[in-house]
């Protein structure tokens, strides 16, 4: 019984959907030939009122001026930094240096969920060592502790957590560029330049 039901219910499905179609068809054939007369007066063009509102109200391009980053949806404000040896409290079980940055990250909206790790989305690090490619640094382990349990908590609206984070050095004497983007990497919105100390 419900094979029946179910054949005749797409054969009805089916009847439909060719109906429809050949009535488009139909459609378009009659409105190519409906305009034999080449005389005819092409119809008037139609405008349509754009409220402006919505752009004057339009977010600011982001921004990354004085170690703060600026986006539609987080800012970012670095704190802190630090070079750190390897075997060094916060560099405990790295064999190179590192440089560290500690940070405080607010969400400024509700529509995506963001954590303090979410520095990581909008910041890459250089150093300018090597003279034929580009040297990006590499992410190193959580250089603070006190971080642990909270690097990966929600930020709610309005909120602001801290957090910190750090790149493996190739060398200790090249300055590090922080590079700020929002699209991963693609348009650089603006760099900080740190010597390593």
């Amino acid at each position: 019984m419900h094979h029946y039901i179910l054949g005749d219910l797409m054969r009805r499905f089916s009847t439909l959907v060719t109906f429809i179609a050949t009535a488009g068809i139909a459609a378009f054939a009659l409105t190519g030939c409906s305009g034999g007369d080449a005389a005819q007066p092409a119809a008037a063009e139609q405008t349509t009122a754009v409220d402006s509102t919505a752009i004057q109200d339009a977010p600011d391009a982001a921004t990354f001026v004085d170690n703060v980053l600026t986006a539609e949806d987080v800012t970012i404000t670095i704190t802190d930094t630090k070079t750190i040896a390897a075997g060094e409290p916060g560099n405990e079980y790295g064999d190179a240096p590192v440089i560290a940055f500690w940070y405080d990250i607010t969400n400024k909206q509700s529509a995506r969920e963001v954590t303090p790790n979410d520095f990581l989305f909008y910041f890459n690090a250089f150093q300018d060592n090597d003279p034929n490619v580009l040297n990006e640094l590499q992410v190193a382990g959580l250089p603070d502790d006190q971080f642990l349990e909270s690097q990966m908590a929600k930020i709610k609206e309005g909120g602001t957590a801290s957090n910190a984070v750090a790149y493996t050095l190739s060398d200790t004497t090249t300055p590090v560029d922080l590079v700020a983007s929002t699209d991963f990497g693609q348009t650089e919105i603006g760099k900080a330049t740190f010597t390593l100390n």
